[in-house]
């Protein structure tokens, strides 16, 4: 397959280049079409020609990395009080009408929910996360999957986006756990990481391929045929979550909720606490959408907000049903002692092009819908809250 076209072949970059930037963006795109076919079966076969790999590297290779870049230069203001709301007291008639609602939208098979359990799988030591014990000898994807089932009645089909790099390790630990048939999977792209200068990065001759961010999700849902089904047999939301979130269940509540908003989209948002680092509801530009805390301009005090994205979505499936232009980040990271760039895509700047409704959830206690596991060492500080979770889903 050829995977960047005639650019492969050394052809024309996309825009103008100074010379040495079009020399190095030529090296990159002939080392492509000499990559070892194992590497190259691996980018086809996970929609590499779909991504907009030239253009990117055409870009690094004019204008360098620069993490300024990825900065927004409109002017940010805080989110009006009145945007993001809180569900009613459990004790209230009006929560016991969204659970019904959302109970009714789940029993009739309109609800199906999206793990997220992609990535590079680096952050536990080189082992997937998802299959990793969490408490009471159950792993991440036992507890999530469980939790689904069991508030739906296996009504809600559940769904895990992996990539090529968690593809292999989840479906032996869901053959170990007898959870085969109870979900489906589709992968996400993939493709090959950068120098600072835009040149192919090869290790002893082979690329470092990564995926490249849950911005993937609605291109990828569509790519595999699973979204074209679930609509088929009258699919109509997807609720979208993090593997490593035990908190961030399937709630009738929270459905309830969405539907009675009436809007495509619903973000959930917790209290910030100090060294909170990622998305943040703002204005810009008129709009409320989820801003990165690297595209925050430097002059503005990202204090002044006090929520915190929890990248747990409701999304109308029929968001999925077309492509939209998400941004592509420029990131740095390290191969081995070698810096790499790769660009990445977030699926919350959706909220840049439709309306999205804001809920607060709780971040603590019995009903916390917020308990994120990034490193291990956050299994043994919050160990007795991801049990009492673990037991509320038994």
């Amino acid at each position: 397959m050829d995977l960047a076209g005639t650019r492969a072949r050394g052809g024309a970059p996309p825009g103008r280049l100074c010379a040495f930037a079009e020399a190095v963006y030529r090296r990159a795109m002939l080392d492509l079409a000499r990559l070892p076919d194992d590497a190259r079966a691996v980018l086809a076969r996970h929609g590499f020609a779909e991504l907009p790999f030239a253009e990117l590297a055409a870009r690094l290779a004019r204008e360098g990395f620069d993490p300024e870049r990825n900065r927004l230069r409109q002017p940010l203001e805080p989110p009006p009080p009145q945007a993001i709301e809180t569900l009613p007291d459990e004790s209230s008639d009006e929560y016991r009408r969204l659970v019904d609602a959302g109970g009714e939208a789940i029993a009739a098979g309109r609800v199906g929910v999206v793990i997220l359990n992609g990535g590079m799988a680096t952050r536990f030591g080189g082992v997937v996360k998802g299959t990793v014990v969490a408490a009471r000898g159950r792993s991440f994807l036992d507890g999530k999957i469980r939790q689904a089932r069991r508030v739906s009645g296996g009504a809600a089909p559940v769904w895990l986006m992996n990539s090529f790099a968690t593809a292999a390790a989840t479906a032996r630990h869901l053959e170990d756990l007898g959870l085969s048939g109870a979900v489906r999977t589709f992968e996400q792209f993939a493709a090959p990481r950068l120098t600072e200068r835009g040149e192919l990065l090869l290790v002893e001759g082979r690329p470092s391929l990564y995926a490249p961010g849950h911005g993937d999700l609605p291109d990828a849902f569509r790519r595999s045929g699973e979204l074209a089904r679930f609509r088929a047999a009258g699919g109509r939301l997807l609720v979208v979550s993090n593997v490593d979130n035990l908190g961030a269940g399937l709630d009738p509540a929270v459905l309830g909720w969405h539907l009675a908003r009436g809007r495509p989209m619903t973000v959930e948002l917790v209290d910030k606490l100090p060294g909170d680092v990622g998305g943040m509801p703002a204005v810009v530009g008129g709009r409320l959408t989820i801003v990165e805390a690297f595209r925050i301009p430097r002059s503005f005090d990202p204090d002044r907000i006090p929520v915190f994205n929890t990248n747990t979505f409701v999304f109308e499936a029929a968001l999925f049903e077309r492509s939209w232009p998400f941004e592509w980040f420029a990131v740095r990271k390290n191969v081995g002692d070698r810096p790499a760039i790769q660009f990445e895509r977030l699926v919350g700047q959706l909220a840049d092009w439709v309306e999205a409704a804001w809920l607060r959830v709780p971040r603590t206690g019995p009903r916390s819908r917020f308990l994120p596991v990034k490193v291990p060492e956050d299994l043994t500080l919050r160990g007795s809250e991801i049990e009492a979770l673990l037991d509320r889903f038994a």
